[in-house]
């Protein structure tokens, strides 16, 4: 069975930043600071090219969502094996608004335009950390879902997925259509080389807009308020269980 699999891959801030917080308290700052693919969202493009390479896969199809510079991470998927990619344009307060629902009904309509067998995504985006998006395209398309993947194997129309759960390791089969989402032992991505990266520039890369998918995204949650978490005081030493006590009593703690 040779798969279509759509891929999904965000522009987030980069792992490395310090995370400021607007002056409006509405948001983050995001201006003048460096953004990267979501690191889960490259171990979903590493784990396609590692499908596509044992002929399993005949197309991989990576997907953003959100403003002009995200084409810029569609360039990168196409650069680490990626054959085209599509960028779903959404600007300004509309993608500042953008909920993992809107998301996941732009995939599902993909998937079926794309005519995709597959959908890979990130467990989640480091940035919001919704971890909603596959499970709702999933439910979307009415396809079997396969989250927090360890480990992929298919074979003709099943696809068995080893799992990560609170309790170890759960392994479940599928059959396809299906949606999976990446965790982080799945695999580690592969770098681009310069080859890579200049045949990038000529794959093919198709901008449209929620519209012209049909996809309704008024906002429907509002951000109130965002602040940073409150400073963790200091510790202190004390020499002796019954001085820990005392210390205790004082604070009103027991």
């Amino acid at each position: 069975m040779s798969l279509r699999v759509l891929v999904g891959v965000k522009r987030v801030i980069d792992y490395a930043v310090k995370i400021r917080v607007r002056p409006d308290n509405l948001g983050v700052v995001t201006e003048g600071v460096k953004h990267s693919m979501n690191p889960f969202d490259e171990i979903a493009i590493e784990e396609a090219m590692r499908l596509k390479e044992k002929k399993l896969v005949k197309e991989i199809v990576a997907v953003s969502c959100g403003p002009k510079k995200n084409q810029e991470t569609i360039r990168t998927a196409l650069a680490m094996g990626a054959d085209r990619g599509i960028h779903v344009a959404v600007e300004g307060s509309d993608y500042e608004n953008l909920a993992p629902l809107h998301i996941a009904k732009i995939f599902a309509k993909l998937a079926k335009d794309e005519d995709v067998n597959l959908i890979i995504l990130g467990k989640q985006a480091i940035d919001g950390d919704n971890n909603q998006t596959g499970q709702m395209t999933a439910s979307l398309l009415d396809w079997p879902q396969a989250t927090f993947a360890s480990e992929v194997t298919i074979d003709n129309d099943k696809m068995k997925v080893v799992r990560e759960i609170d309790g170890g390791l759960e392994t479940i089969s599928t059959s396809l259509p299906a949606v999976l989402t990446a965790d982080l032992r799945l695999n580690e991505p592969r770098y681009a080389t310069l080859p890579s990266i200049m045949k990038a520039k000529k794959k093919k890369v198709v901008t449209k807009t929620p519209a012209d998918l049909g996809i309704d995204i008024t906002p429907t949650l509002e951000t109130v308020k965002v602040e940073d978490p409150p400073v963790r005081q200091a510790g202190q030493t004390v020499e002796s269980v019954d001085d820990m006590v005392a210390k205790f009593k004082e604070a009103g703690l027991v």
